[in-house]
């Protein structure tokens, strides 16, 4: 007998919208393929979302949140507490993907090459670096409050762009090449794609609002460098001891250096998204994702 699936969606960070869409998407799915789901749109801190849990009977849960307090580990740590099995990547491998600093000093531990990086504290690190430079926010998502500096003009808006936002400032060098997207599932890459934004960069814009951006799948790579990706993949995703499925955000320069910028341990499962366009070209419909994705659920304290 299917075990009850309590989808959980929205949540209180920037990317509440995205969370909203990814969920609704993943319920009708599991819906659809005979699961007993519960849609569950969690607002934040005003809302008793262990209540919902209970009052739902759900045994399993699949998280379909993104940005702060749903992919950093807390959703991860009451789910831990209350015994129910979920989705994607434990408290702690969820903490330190989020935090773009910490995973920084992870990927450095490795070896897993980054851009040249560090932590905004004055107008000595901006030097440090050199322009131009790229700004961000450690702790948000899907692009929210990253500016290419390329000016000095440019420094101090987009400082106070990222300060409002969660986390410290992160300053790193300026990587000019192909943006490279992989996904894992399972611990198997399930493949790749380069994505060609028609804006400065991969923004939020360019993932949910234009038209304009171009997806290859898979990417036209070679094979060294489609191997050079795939290995960075995977040691970034188990350095941070990642589980479930999570996509690998890379920069290939014309040179052939590949850096690591980020694991996403919550990807987009919208209509817009990357994993569900790699995994459709690998063969899986997306409900057939969600499912393989479900099947991954597990306590992992």
């Amino acid at each position: 007998m299917k075990k009850r699936v309590g989808v959980i969606m929205g949540g209180p960070s920037a990317e509440r919208e995205v969370a909203l869409a990814s969920g609704r998407r993943v319920a009708d799915a599991l819906s659809e393929r005979g699961h007993s789901v519960a849609a569950i749109d969690w607002t934040g801190a005003d809302q008793n979302l262990w209540s919902d849990l209970r009052r739902e009977r759900v045994e399993i849960a699949f998280v379909a949140l993104h940005g702060t307090l749903g992919e950093d580990g807390c959703i991860q740590g009451l789910l831990e507490c209350a015994g129910i099995p979920y989705t994607g990547s434990g408290v702690l491998a969820s903490a330190l993907a989020m935090d773009k600093v910490a995973s920084r000093r992870v990927f450095d531990e490795a070896s897993i090459e980054t851009p040249r990086w560090t932590v905004y504290q004055g107008p000595a690190d901006v030097q440090r670096i050199g322009l131009p430079l790229v700004v961000k926010p450690s702790r948000e998502g899907s692009s929210v409050g990253i500016s290419i500096v390329r000016d000095e003009t440019r420094i101090e808006p987009a400082l106070h762009l990222a300060q409002r936002l969660h986390g410290v400032v992160l300053l790193e060098e300026f990587v000019a090449g192909r943006e490279i997207e992989v996904a894992i599932l399972d611990g198997e890459v399930l493949g790749d794609v380069e994505v060609r934004p028609a804006t400065e960069f991969y923004d939020y814009a360019a993932k949910y609002q234009r038209s304009d951006t171009q997806y290859m799948v898979p990417a036209p790579l070679t094979a060294a460098e489609r191997q050079l990706c795939h290995d960075l993949a995977r040691r970034a995703h188990a350095a941070l001891g990642c589980a479930g499925v999570t996509r690998t955000d890379l920069l290939l320069s014309p040179t052939g250096r590949a850096v690591c910028l980020e694991v996403d341990t919550l990807p987009g499962l919208t209509d817009r998204s990357l994993v569900p366009k790699i995994a459709q070209h690998a063969g899986l419909d997306f409900a057939s994702l969600c499912e393989r994705i479900l099947a991954t659920a597990a306590l992992k304290a």
